[in-house]
């Protein structure tokens, strides 16, 4: 049973992260530097969804450094106070995206009865402090992929009004666990 839980799991999370990885490829190279807001909550996705791939969470850390600003000074574009240390190039957010795809997978992989109900806890001096979160390993899981597919749905819509066009819908993971 488990086995094919985790095959499942797989296939739809990888769907979810091969749906935003379609949209970031999509957005215009000509926009990237000018429209903020799609990159904000492609950085934000990514950030998180490396960040709820942690286990525990205390041992997070990104490849593509952030700050909290001191001052309160968030730019109008911004997802949250989170910030990136600079406006990431498109082959950075991509190759983010692969490595945390890689590390969704061998998690999923990994994954036993036992390690299903492991807590998964974000303490208030992590990444994510506005709330203290205690769920099993198999409901951040579950929690990441909505997050993901959230902010996917999000940069749709904003190719859709910037460029007329989204990627099509992925119905599953291309590979197998």
């Amino acid at each position: 049973m488990i086995s094919a839980l985790k095959e499942s799991l797989w296939k739809q999370f990888g769907a979810s992260i091969d749906m935003l990885g379609n949209a970031i490829l999509l957005w215009p190279d000509a926009q990237w530097d000018t429209d903020r807001k799609f990159f904000y909550m492609s950085w934000h996705c990514l950030l998180f969804l490396d960040y709820y791939l942690s286990i525990p969470p205390k041992n997070f850390s990104s490849p593509l450094p952030f700050t909290i600003p001191e001052s309160g000074e968030i730019p109008e574009d911004a997802v949250d106070d989170l910030l990136p240390n600079r406006i990431y190039s498109k082959k950075e957010l991509l190759d983010y995206l692969q490595s945390s795809r890689a590390k969704c997978r061998q998690l999923i992989e990994s994954l036993t009865e036992e390690k299903m109900n492991q807590r998964w806890i974000d303490e208030p001096d992590q990444v994510a402090a506005q709330s203290v979160m205690q769920l099993s390993v198999f409901e951040i899981l579950l929690y990441n992929m909505r997050h993901v597919q959230h902010h996917a749905g999000q940069l749709n819509v904003l190719l859709r009004q910037q460029i007329n066009d989204a990627p099509g819908w992925v119905a599953q993971a291309g590979e197998s666990i």
